[in-house]
């Protein structure tokens, strides 16, 4: 492509200029011309800007809002004329108390809809005698008026002599009833012209008063509605727009005593609360589906409001907070107020934190397991630790302690605990196996021990469980610490602590993350009696949290706000005051740092003699029970249970040397080669070990689940 170059020289008037360079400039034929805007798309794109622009949406709903406003207005003064003058008001509290089935109510509505029918009767029966009344009325009136004004004219003319003054008193009068006349005539053609004005406006003021206008036309601080009050009106308004046809249909049959449907609105901690009797046709699962909408036509956010079952049937118990309430804390935990606080194991609760209705939520302890679950950085070590210090300022209380995330959340509890192992590996993850595992041979020696024996409680609290659960590791029978198979031993130790481990005060207290069936196997989570959530993500990890019962219902963690809803709880269990009809409750619980945790376990201390904590268990001699059983049996058939522990002893008095029936019992059940009674004795099978040797060595133990 060439160029054409053009050489323009800068002349200047003045000698002094020396620049004469030229000034080169490269021009290309080929390159399209800049065309102006067209003037039509010009003004197009203003009026674009123009339409959106913010004042121009706030202006447009100014006068949408007032035109409604007045519309609207008019509509409410002719159906409040309407009722007053006919009986529909009556009519419709009568159909509302047939809906509800309240035939007694029904009945005195239609005995006050007949009063007042008979009452309007009357009025239109004197209104035919009226104006013949009412002439009559005049005429007489007029006639004493005027025989009035002409006796006191006569007075005043006998006193004045004048003869003239028997009329002054009549023409007075006719002037001034000239004046008004007068003054009528001029008032009135204003007064017409005004006067509709002056009535659209009282109709505007009425539509004003009652917000009669589309939600996005009405002002923000009306529209937002904050710390708008929960009344009647507002709760039947808020069902009847849910979107539910058959319950819209009920409550506009209804007419204005849809509130009919409601009990009584108290005052419910840092909200209210009511039950929803629904009609006939309307579940209460579809209310509780659409709890969003319900809160956002309460004009709250959807974690302020809660859909519960209670027992009377076909009936929803809303609570409602206060808007924002929910987001403010409260106050701290009484363990770290009151220093003087003891623990009772028995007969105590934990102060855990506050309900919904603001009242003190306290957990009981005595013999029940513990499984709390939630989403990462919720709040669940925290609210697990905050029940253990409680329990820790009872000195009859022991603790075997795994800490499988081993950042220090459990670090006070050293000299407190029996036992405390802490760090994520799965090396900590075999510990923290045989410390259960060991709570599993003490729950045994507890169950064998004289009938009414009583045992300290031994709380064994594995926090991030999920990590052993698991965990891909295998001992050297090629068991696996992981997994929910029969020879998981991690589950097995679990399963066995939660069938019978109760009965001796041994429990188990787990916390574990985002709960699912890989990590948090079906039989371990059903074991726990107390189950307690923080946010979740879904409805299927609720239920595995909770159960179907809680989460049927009404107990939704998974809608609790992760990060803002830090530390609130979802709990399904009958150690918490639960109210009728309801299968959980929600909770606060109380937050308490690393440092008061610190002081509470000091004052624990204090009331003990003095605990030297493990932080690693010691190993014993490597052995494997089955190979050793199978060699102390050798080549005979069947060997009595009482020769094969004695043989064990012999062969490995350390390993074996207190052994039970009870352990060898264990060893070979968990193999697949239960003993078994021969000519009345207890007698151990040649044939039966040899088989789960094998098995064992081609790992084909069949999953629980």
């Amino acid at each position: 492509m060439s160029e054409n170059v053009v050489h323009l020289h800068k002349h200047t008037n003045t000698p002094a200029a020396v620049d004469t360079a030229p000034t080169v400039l490269t021009v290309v034929p080929d390159a399209p011309p800049v065309r102006p805007v067209p003037l039509w798309v010009r003004s197009g794109r203003a009026v674009k800007t123009a339409v959106t622009h913010e004042r121009t949406r706030t202006a447009g709903r100014a006068v949408v809002r007032h035109g409604l406003y007045t519309f609207n207005g008019g509509r409410i003064a002719a159906r409040r004329a309407w009722d007053g003058r006919t009986g529909s008001r009556y009519e419709r509290m009568i159909r509302a108390a047939e809906a509800a089935g309240n035939l007694e109510a029904a009945e005195e509505w239609e005995e006050r809809l007949q009063r007042f029918r008979a009452a309007r009767h009357h009025r239109r029966m004197d209104l035919l005698h009226s104006p013949v009344d009412a002439a009559k009325g005049v005429a007489v009136g007029a006639g004493m008026s005027v025989g009035v004004l002409v006796a006191l004219g006569v007075i005043m003319a006998i006193s004045t002599g004048q003869a003239g003054d028997v009329v002054t008193p009549l023409s007075a009068t006719i002037d001034f009833i000239a004046l008004l006349i007068r003054i009528v005539q001029i008032v009135w053609g204003p007064a017409v012209t005004i006067g509709p004005f002056l009535a659209l406006l009282a109709l505007w003021s009425v539509g004003r008063k009652q917000h009669a206008a589309p939600q996005w036309a009405l002002p923000a601080n009306v529209r937002s509605g904050e710390g708008e009050p929960i009344t009647p009106s507002i709760v039947v308004k808020a069902l009847r727009d849910l979107g539910v046809p058959a319950l819209a249909r009920a409550i506009k049959e209804m007419g204005d005593a849809g509130a009919s449907m409601l009990g009584p609105i108290t005052i419910a901690g840092c909200g209210v609360e009511v039950d929803v009797t629904l009609p006939s046709g309307v579940s209460t699962n579809e209310v509780q589906s659409k709890r969003r909408k319900l809160a956002e036509n309460l004009t709250r956010h959807e974690h302020e409001v809660f859909i519960t079952i209670p027992q009377a049937a076909r009936t929803v118990r809303l609570w409602i907070a206060d808007s924002g309430a929910l987001d403010e804390p409260i106050g701290p935990s009484p363990l770290v107020t009151d220093e003087t606080m003891t623990a009772d194991y028995k007969k105590g609760r934990a102060p855990w934190g506050q309900d919904l209705r603001g009242d003190a939520a306290a957990l009981s302890l005595y013999q029940r397991h513990l499984l709390i679950t939630g989403l990462s950085n919720q709040g669940k070590t925290v609210a697990l630790r905050s029940l253990a210090l409680w329990l820790s300022l009872d000195k009859s209380v022991q603790f075997l302690m795994g800490d499988l995330k081993g950042v220090g959340d459990w670090a006070m509890f050293d000299g407190l605990a029996t036992t405390l192992i802490q760090g994520p590996t799965d090396e900590h993850v075999v510990q923290v196996t045989e410390m259960v595992e060991s709570a599993v041979d003490e729950m045994n020696r507890r169950i064998q021990a004289p009938p009414g024996t009583q045992f300290p409680p031994l709380i064994v609290l594995v926090d991030e469980a999920q990590v052993a659960f698991m965990c891909p590791a295998k001992d050297k029978d090629k068991r696996p610490y992981g997994g929910s198979k029969a020879n998981s031993r991690y589950f097995m130790a679990v399963r066995k602590i939660h069938n019978q481990g109760r009965a001796v005060n041994v429990l188990m207290w787990q916390g574990t993350q985002d709960p699912t069936n890989e990590n948090l196997p079906k039989l371990v989570r059903e074991g726990a009696h107390t189950r307690a959530s923080l946010a979740l993500g879904t409805e299927s990890q609720a239920r595995m949290a909770l159960g179907d019962k809680a989460v049927d219902g009404g107990a939704a963690p998974n809608l609790l706000r992760p990060g803002l809803d830090r530390g609130t709880l979802v709990v399904a269990s009958d150690g918490i005051t639960i109210p009728a009809g309801q299968s959980s409750i929600t909770v606060r619980t109380h937050y308490i740092d690393d440092d008061a945790a610190t002081a509470i376990t000091d004052r624990a201390k204090a009331l003990r003699d003095g605990v030297t904590t493990l932080h690693a268990l010691e190993r014993k001699e490597e052995h494997d029970p089955l190979a050793d059983v199978a060699a102390v049996i050798g080549d005979a058939p069947r060997v009595r249970t009482k020769d094969v522990l004695a043989r064990l002893a012999t062969r490995n008095a350390g390993a074996y040397g207190e052994w039970s029936f009870i352990d060898l019992k264990r060893v070979l059940d968990d193999a697949g080669a239960e003993p078994y009674k021969s000519d009345g004795v207890m007698v151990v099978s040649r044939d039966r070990v040899a088989r789960a040797l094998a098995n064992r060595d081609t790992d084909g133990s069949a999953s629980v689940e």
